[in-house]
C-alpha cells in the first residue's frame, strides 16, 4: 500500500529484503483503498503486501523471511534480550560517566553508577505503563499481593533510589528504599521460581515484558540489596 497518508512499512521491508537477496523486483503499489480491497478479494488474501516469486505466492513479509530461512519473531516467545540491552546501555553509560568524572573507566564509583543507572532505566520501563506493570507484578510479588498499592509505588521508589544514588545525595533515604524493595523482590522471586516452580514472566522491564522470571530477576534484586547496604556504608562510615 502506497497512499498519500500511509506507506506500508512491511511492503518497504519486503522490497528491501528481495533486493538484498539479488532479486529484480516488479513492484505493484496499491494507491487507493479500492485497489487494495479489490486486490485482496481477487487473490483471496487478508493482508498486504504479497510477494510472488516465479509465479508462486510466498505471502507477506514474515512468510518471505521464512521462505529465505530467516528467523521470524514470535510475539509470545520469552527472551532476555530487553534486560540484556538495558544493562548493556547502563554499563556503557557508567563507563562514559566514570571516565569523565574519575578519569578512569574501572573504578568502584563506575560500578555504583552502573547499578544506579540500571535502576533508573528499569524504573523508566515500568513507569511507561504503571497499570500493566502492577498487574504483572501481582503474579509473584509477596508484598503487592498483600497490599496492592505497592505495585503502583514500586516504579517510583526504584527510580527515585537510582537517581539519588547517581547523585550520592540523600543516601539515608535511597539506601533503605533500595534495600527494602530489593529484599522483598528477591524473596518473592526465589519463592515463585525455586520453591513453587512457577513459570512466569518478569515485570522488571514493564508490564508487556516477555522476560522469564528467574535467575536474572533474582540477581537484579540481590544487586539492589547490595547497593542498599553499600551506599550508606560508603557515605556515612568510610567517609566519616
Amino acid at each position: 500500500m502506497d497512499m498519500p497518508d500511509h506507506r506500508c512499512p512491511f511492503g518497504l521491508k519486503s522490497l528491501d529484503l528481495l533486493q538484498r537477496r539479488g532479486f529484480e523486483v516488479e513492484d505493484h503499489p496499491l494507491r487507493t483503498r479500492e485497489e487494495t480491497d479489490g486486490f485482496m478479494q481477487r487473490e483471496g488474501v487478508k493482508t498486504t503486501p504479497q510477494t510472488y516469486i516465479d509465479g508462486e505466492r510466498i505471502g507477506g513479509y514474515e512468510e518471505l523471511r521464512t521462505h529465505f530461512g530467516l528467523a521470524v519473531k514470535d510475539e509470545d516467545e520469552v527472551t532476555y534480550m530487553p534486560v540484556i540491552a538495558l544493562f548493556a546501555v547502563a554499563f556503557a553509560m557508567a563507563l562514559a560517566i566514570g571516565w569523565r568524572m574519575e578519569g578512569a573507566v574501572a573504578s568502584l564509583r563506575t560500578f555504583e553508577i552502573f547499578v544506579a543507572t540500571a535502576m533508573v532505566l528499569l524504573g523508566l520501563q515500568k513507569l511507561k505503563d504503571v497499570e500493566s506493570f502492577s498487574t504483572m507484578f501481582l503474579n509473584y510479588d509477596l508484598l503487592a499481593r498483600r497490599w496492592v498499592p505497592y505495585g503502583y509505588v514500586y516504579p517510583f521508589a526504584e527510580t527515585l533510589a537510582g537517581v539519588l544514588m547517581l547523585a550520592s545525595a540523600l543516601i539515608w533515604l535511597a539506601g533503605p528504599v533500595a534495600l527494602f524493595i530489593g529484599t522483598v523482590g528477591a524473596v518473592s522471586v526465589f519463592k515463585a521460581v525455586y520453591i513453587e516452580k512457577r513459570e512466569l514472566k518478569c515485570a522488571c522491564v514493564g508490564g508487556d515484558s516477555n522476560v522469564p522470571l528467574g535467575f536474572v530477576s533474582l540477581t537484579e534484586n540481590l544487586i539492589m540489596m547490595g547497593m542498599g547496604l553499600w551506599m550508606p556504608f560508603r557515605v556515612y562510615v568510610l567517609q566519616a
